[in-house]
């Protein structure tokens, strides 16, 4: 009697019936999945200067991957509990370059799961889900991101013979940094800007002022 609980325990383990052709569906839904997010991917992030080939290649993958995963944990007690170990000692090194990636990264394990799992209506309507409200949000207007205006100058009273120029080529100007010294004063100002180029060369008109800078930041500025 103690023999068969101990052969029985050990079987209840080490397999669980998973099939064959189980098997070959999972992955190929996973493969399917896995080409349509590399799709999305690169018609969507192609057009931003964040763009990675790589990227989009690893993620895409990822799924595929993760599906197998999943396919062993279902097969094997022990087998899942070994793939817990061994993903608690990776490291990803790597940092994401931009949220747009998190979610396809995310998007690509979730498809593996649920592809493994055998759900792959869920699979399905996620991807037609994700695809539409990625689209749709391209169609949002988004007000413009800040700008910096960088201000080197000799004169000490710059700051109120910038104002009226402020006034009238931006909005919402407000003074990020100042660093000041006996020989120059240097500023940073966060802005919206209505003319670009009449703002840098009414600055640069103002007496004292030595350097002009206007760049774009993503708005996540902290001084």
């Amino acid at each position: 009697m103690f023999d068969q609980i101990i052969a029985s325990f050990r079987d209840g383990l080490s397999t669980a019936d998973v099939g064959t052709a189980r098997i070959i569906a999972s992955l190929l839904a996973s493969v399917a999945s896995s080409l349509y997010i590399y799709a999305v991917y690169r018609i969507v992030c192609r057009r931003s200067g964040s763009y990675s080939p790589e990227f989009n290649k690893s993620c895409a993958l990822m799924a595929v991957v993760t599906c197998g995963v999943i396919l062993a944990m279902q097969s094997s007690l022990i087998i899942s509990l070994g793939m817990v170990g061994a993903l608690s000692i990776i490291r990803f090194r790597n940092a994401v370059k931009s949220p747009t990636d998190m979610l396809f990264l995310f998007w690509s394990f979730a498809s593996g799961i649920v592809c493994g799992t055998g759900l792959y209506h869920i699979a399905l309507f996620m991807a037609l889900l994700l695809t539409a409200g990625i689209l749709l949000l391209d169609f949002v207007p988004v007000l413009a991101a800040p700008m910096l205006l960088i201000v080197s100058a000799e004169n000490q009273e710059i700051n109120s013979a910038m104002v009226p120029v402020l006034k009238r080529y931006a909005k919402g100007a407000r003074v990020r940094s100042r660093s000041v010294t006996p020989e120059r004063v240097e500023m940073i100002v966060e802005l919206r800007v209505k003319d670009e180029f009449g703002l840098v060369r009414a600055v640069a008109a103002i007496p004292g002022v030595t350097g002009v800078t206007l760049m774009t930041h993503s708005g996540e500025l902290r001084v």
